[in-house]
């Protein structure tokens, strides 16, 4: 069945300076002669009057034609860009559609391209993480992840099970043969071992790249009223949490997200630790020590000249930190002393956890996701499984399985299921 050619708005919602719509699809080169005169030369830009179907003029503006298979897609594709008003773009719009498009699903472009060979899964994930990335790290990772560096590790990856694999069926099935190797395994079982272990740090780094994507989690804990949410409001510079001089003002966690040095930071409030007989303080507290075990730091707070608590070792990096340093003298405790309302010591804090995140980022090699993470566990369980079993065929069976879990990475083995969930994510004319 002949795909549908499709268009979408690609930039920013008007109004706006400029408008791109994309088309793609078998019908491009017809539609663009109806509309624009002729179809200029591939990836050359031509200022063309651009018409309906009825010879209406509806804007004059930068025609482009990327011919198939050398396009985002790998089919004919186009691009107009005209004057960013709702009118005209409404009016495109409704001219493409009188010439049979319909509008593009949300990542329905990026989806051609992967059903075209033009990416892959991996490649994709990166190009959503780039249109979404936020922070500097987050552009940088997406931006690794989808120039196929990352594909490229798993394609070799790849390539080393199906050499390992055709060792143990060429014993197999040329064992008589002179030039068929005497023990496969024996030849294999080095190689397939120390892809194990490479394996395994991928996925120590797919879990730092993580939380450059969804955040570095930083707990605000202490007793009450030791200048918890003061200290949220000061580093987000806004009243995000309620302050007075209660104590146990702060019943829930409460969130807010910074770009520190290019870090996602997530900053959680939480609600002062102690011994309560109030019900919903108790489900408070139960809920901030949750989120001290969850998270990748923790900020202990104390108030400056009220002595030492008691602090609970999660065995996560954290910073021990004194409080109200406006309303008290020096002390001589080691803690950093901060001051929410002068905000002495915010900048130490924002250096603190910017150097802790930044030992949890290695550069983005190896870097993956959640999803990558559980496929990378069941390959190196097939491989392991594999060097464990004596019996060739078994190996052989063992190192197939670990190929086809490594090819759901990419994409290149039954991964109909997945394929609507990450397009989903893309925007409208991505």
């Amino acid at each position: 069945m002949t795909q549908a050619t499709i268009f979408a708005l690609s930039s920013g919602q008007p109004p706006a300076g400029v408008a791109v719509i994309r088309i793609s699809g078998p019908a491009t080169v017809e539609v663009i002669k109806a509309m624009v005169g002729s179809v200029p030369a591939p990836r050359q830009a031509s200022l063309r009057t651009i018409r309906n179907r009825n010879g209406e003029i509806l804007d004059q503006g930068l025609v482009l034609y990327f011919q198939g298979p050398n396009s985002f897609t790998g089919e004919d594709c186009a691009e107009l860009q005209v004057h960013g008003s709702r009118a005209v773009v409404n009016a495109v719009a409704q001219a493409l559609r009188d010439f049979g498009l319909r509008p593009a699903e949300a990542g329905e472009f990026a989806r051609r391209a992967f059903e075209h060979g033009r990416l892959d899964l991996v490649e994709v994930e990166g190009l959503s993480g780039l249109v979404s990335a936020e922070t500097e790290m987050q552009r940088k990772l997406a931006l690794q992840t989808g120039m196929g560096a990352l594909s490229a590790q798993y394609n070799g990856w790849a390539e080393r099970l199906t050499y390992a694999r055709a060792m143990i069926e060429a014993e197999l099935d040329f064992a008589d043969e002179d030039d068929a190797p005497e023990s496969a395994a024996d030849l294999i079982d080095g190689d397939l071992a120390a892809l194990i272990a490479e394996m395994s740090l991928a996925s120590a780094s797919a879990k730092s790249s993580e939380i450059v994507r969804n955040g570095f989690k930083v707990a605000i804990i202490g007793a009450p009223n030791a200048g918890k949410s003061s200290l949220l409001n000061a580093m987000a510079k806004r009243e995000v949490a309620i302050v007075t001089d209660i104590a146990g003002t702060t019943r829930d966690v409460l969130t807010v997200d910074l770009d520190l040095e290019g870090y996602l930071v997530r900053l959680f409030d939480t609600a002062g630790i102690r011994e309560s007989d109030d019900i919903v303080e108790r489900e408070g507290i139960l809920r901030a020590k949750a989120a001290a075990r969850s998270a990748d730091m923790i900020l202990y707070l104390r108030e400056a000249g009220c002595g030492s608590d008691v602090f609970e070792d999660h065995g996560i990096p954290y910073l021990s930190i004194e409080t109200k340093a406006d309303l008290h003298s020096e002390n001589g405790l080691s803690a950093l002393r901060i001051s929410s309302v002068t905000g002495e010591g915010l900048d130490k804090i924002r250096q603190a956890i910017v150097g802790v995140a930044r030992e949890t980022w290695n550069d983005g090699s190896s870097a993956g996701n959640e999803r990558h993470r559980e496929h990378i566990a069941l390959t190196s369980q097939f491989i392991q499984n594999a060097v464990d079993e004596p019996r060739l065929e078994l190996k052989a069976d063992a190192l197939r399985a670990a190929g086809d879990e490594l090819g759901r990475i990419t994409g290149r083995v039954d991964v109909e299921d997945l394929l609507d969930v990450i397009f989903s994510k893309f925007c409208i004319g991505k």
